[in-house]
């Protein structure tokens, strides 16, 4: 190889070393807001980015890149039983087993999990649009009563765009089986399904969407909870409108949710 040659990759190098800071800037503060999205997402919300700058970069080499420079996002396993479901409460009957999504608010799907602070464990019980992923409401709290679980179904109702029929689905826990969730279900005219066994896939969206806030945004623990219900507050704004999800074609959940709206509906 002649010298020239040899100073020529040098300088190719060089180059291609200065273009990847960039993406890894670009990354970076990226992820000041969202600190563990993963790759594929970040792809999509970087590369007009990309392209502005002139750096050139695809999917994988991307991937190849945070590997080299160890952020890429390692997957965090935890379970903590959060379900009393042996109880005498009515359980009612799994209604989404034959029901096919096709618009926002048809479907809500609710959860509870535990999040700890340095002072002590909390509880959050979310309410999660099931057609859009969107969190239409949430609540924070030190036990898990059903009067607290109620202020979260009541954020959603709140937030609801429209009066069609809905559905809200739940595990078979006490508190969604208890006579104060029950009525107001029945007040806003809401019915009420639920998993018909201990099977925890039957409710699996309400999980997933659980396990982002917490593996995705919720990943530092807050000396109390005054500061986690701040973090909570910011980190369902940044979800429900800025973060895409793989199943809904890269979109936002806001994005979804009122694009899908039957006054929005065209076609």
């Amino acid at each position: 190889m002649s010298r020239q040659a040899i100073y020529q990759e040098q300088k190719r190098i060089v180059n291609r070393e200065s273009e990847l800071l960039k993406v890894k800037h670009l990354v970076l503060s990226l992820r000041l807001e969202m600190p563990r999205i993963g790759t594929r997402k970040l792809y999509y919300l970087l590369s007009k980015q990309f392209d502005q700058q002139g750096i050139k970069i695809g999917r994988d080499a991307l991937f190849d890149y945070l590997r080299r420079e160890k952020l890429l996002v390692k997957p965090m396993k935890s379970y903590t039983k959060t379900t009393y479901s042996k109880h005498w409460l009515h359980k009612y009957e799994n209604l989404l087993k034959e029901c096919e999504l096709n618009r926002p608010e048809q479907v809500y799907v609710s959860d509870i999990t535990y999040i700890k602070s340095h002072q002590k464990t909390h509880y959050l019980s979310l309410v999660t649009d099931a057609y859009s992923r969107k969190i239409m409401g949430y609540k924070l709290s030190d036990d898990m009563s059903s009067e607290n679980m109620v202020q979260a179904l009541k954020m959603a109702v709140e937030n609801r765009k429209s009066t069609l029929p809905l559905i809200h689905h739940s595990d078979r826990g006490l508190q969604y089986c208890s006579k104060i969730y029950q009525e107001v279900l029945a007040k806003n005219g809401i019915t009420p399904s639920m998993t018909d066994g201990y099977d925890c896939y039957q409710n699996a969206l309400a999980e997933r969407i659980n396990g982002i806030l917490k593996n995705e945004f919720l990943i530092y623990k807050c000396k109390d909870g005054q500061t986690l219900e701040k973090l909570l507050k910011t980190a369902i704004e940044i979800y429900n409108n800025k973060r895409p999800h793989l199943s809904l074609k890269m979109k936002t959940p806001n994005f979804i949710h009122e694009k899908n709206q039957p006054g929005n509906l065209t076609g």
